[in-house]
């Protein structure tokens, strides 16, 4: 399922709040390259092993001007948590009420065996300096996310 922003669109704004309960907005990152992750739900092994991959390459991501958001619906304390556990050197949204899900086109309908429900679809944006979107994953390799998004940008 494809997400309804493309490429060359202007990235939605977004507030949010991160793990520690503090505001969190796109225009936090004005002028820096922004990976923003949307994922399913912490320490779930699909989300687990993405998470991993992106603090593993945080600093090759860094050295291109890049910083790294997560987003779920799951709550700032569940972020803690996650954050804690796998020692994730970014930040996470907690969209409890998928505002910025919405925003994004990635709150929908998936199947798992057979059941039709709602949830996140994976995706990434790369937003670029000026907030305009330059990438779009919707087929997101979980364990190795940041080499795939290493790879395109170096396209």
């Amino acid at each position: 399922m494809k997400t309804k922003l493309n490429i060359g669109d202007k990235a939605p704004d977004f507030k949010g709040i991160d793990q520690d309960g503090k505001s969190i907005t796109l225009s936090d990152y004005k002028g820096k390259i922004l990976v923003l992750y949307f994922y399913p739900k912490d320490n779930t092994s699909g989300c687990t092993a993405e998470a991993c991959s992106l603090r593993d390459g945080y600093e090759d991501l860094q050295k291109l001007g890049m910083e790294v958001v997560g987003v779920s619906p799951d709550s700032a304390k569940s972020h803690q948590s996650f954050i804690q556990k796998y020692s994730l050197p970014f930040r996470l949204v907690a969209d409890t009420e998928k505002e910025v899900a919405n925003a994004y086109g990635v709150w929908g309908e998936k199947k798992m065996y057979g059941k039709a429900y709602m949830g996140i679809l994976r995706t990434t944006f790369v937003i670029d300096k000026n907030g305009i979107i330059s990438h779009i994953f919707d087929k997101v390799d979980t364990k190795e996310h940041v080499t795939q998004i290493l790879t395109e940008l170096k396209k």
